[in-house]
């Protein structure tokens, strides 16, 4: 028998000795040594109307033509001199950016890899960052990041579902706006908290804390701020998730507090626009911030304690075979180290840096791209007979 046929995994009902893999500054973009699996979903978004509608004016325009025999030129040559126009015209849009300079951006979640990464990709560009932590005092990852990066960097002490921390936030950065600077460009929302199991397992307590922090935190720190944005003409920048478009157990408490604020962000967006302020939601993948980056050894602790908090009629109903593999199937959530953050760094500072940038940015898969348009356009009970997770 082989070594791996012996090798038993960690039962989520008892200890584990699994470690934490490294979150630090290495490990927050992936092996440059291995090849990028990005695709550049923002470009498509943006061409794939106009190039539909380009198809379609040719062969109105080919038929009129004809019948007014004026030119036999055909659909084919028509549509072909449309989309080279336009897609070069919206290539040039879309490429176009703001000037960095005496520009301030605050990056929330900064505990986290994700927010942690943007901070530094943000200062790298030439903006003046202030990178909010929920725990500043002591934190290494903190000091690490006023160390590795310039003295435009200002870090603060913010945790969103406190409103004396917020008010505190917006009285620092007023005082240290960079020269110049009108106001506040952007507010990027990186903070997340993730409640993971069926929602009968998912204690109340758990489920309030994810809506404070991924909800109720990010939606009154943006009317704190927002009248440092709006005097800059600036942009709100909230990261979400794909979970909103597509249905997954284990995942529901999440789905819905990331789904409520996706819905905050439209309504936002047209009550902004008249003002000049822009809002972007970055639905990312199906990945996870904050608490959410366990160690196999957090996910096994939360899961036990998820399980004793379970009546003997629940566990019965239940049993701890479907518990553990439910579970289990979240695993991928304690991978980190091996996480490419290159698509979604890359697309929520595109909200910051672009000066015409998309409402709504899908750093994802090709799969998960696919998963989510069939979720949108394909009868309910085809599309779960399809993905039966």
């Amino acid at each position: 028998m082989a070594a791996g046929d012996v090798t038993r995994r960690a039962s989520i009902t008892a200890p584990s000795m699994h470690r934490r893999p490294s979150a630090r500054r290495g490990s927050l973009i992936k092996n440059p040594q291995s090849p990028s699996q990005e695709v550049p979903w923002d470009i498509i978004d943006r061409c794939a109307l106009p190039i539909v509608l380009c198809h379609a004016l040719a062969v109105v325009l080919s038929a009129l033509l004809n019948a007014l025999h004026i030119s036999q030129i055909s659909v084919f040559t028509l549509f072909l001199w449309f989309s080279i126009s336009v897609t070069g015209s919206l290539w040039f849009y879309h490429n176009l950016q703001v000037t960095a300079a005496g520009k301030a951006v605050l990056v929330t979640g900064c505990d986290n890899v994700l927010g942690n990464a943007l901070a530094r990709r943000l200062d790298d560009l030439g903006y003046h960052v202030f990178a909010g932590f929920q725990n500043k005092a002591g934190n290494i990852d903190a000091d690490m990041l006023k160390e590795d990066c310039s003295g435009r960097l200002h870090t603060l002490q913010l945790d969103e579902t406190s409103e004396t921390q917020i008010l505190s936030a917006s009285l620092y950065i007023v005082d240290h706006l960079p020269e110049g600077a009108q106001g506040l460009w952007a507010i990027v929302n990186c903070e997340s908290w993730c409640a993971l199991g069926e929602l009968e397992w998912v204690p109340f307590s758990v489920i309030r804390r994810a809506m404070e922090v991924n909800l109720l935190g990010p939606a009154r720190l943006v009317q704190v701020m927002l009248p440092l944005v709006r005097r800059a003409r600036g942009r709100v920048v909230l990261a979400s998730s794909i979970l909103t478009h597509v249905a997954a157990p284990v995942r529901g408490v999440h789905a819905a507090s990331m789904a409520a604020l996706d819905a905050l962000a439209a309504c936002l967006r047209r009550e902004l626009k008249p003002r000049g302020v822009d809002v972007v939601v970055v639905a990312a993948g199906e990945y996870t911030t904050g608490s959410a980056w366990l160690s196999e050894e957090k996910l096994l602790e939360q899961a036990r304690d998820m399980w004793k908090r379970l009546s003997d009629e629940q566990k019965g109903a239940y049993g701890e075979d479907y518990f553990e593999q439910a579970l289990r199937s979240l695993e991928k959530y304690t991978k980190n180290a091996d996480v490419d953050l290159t698509a979604v760094t890359r697309a929520l500072s595109d909200g910051v840096t672009r000066t015409f940038p998309l409402a709504r940015y899908t750093p994802v898969s090709p799969r998960e791209k696919l998963k989510s348009i069939l979720a949108e356009h394909m009868p309910r009970c085809l599309y779960e007979g399809l993905y039966t997770d």
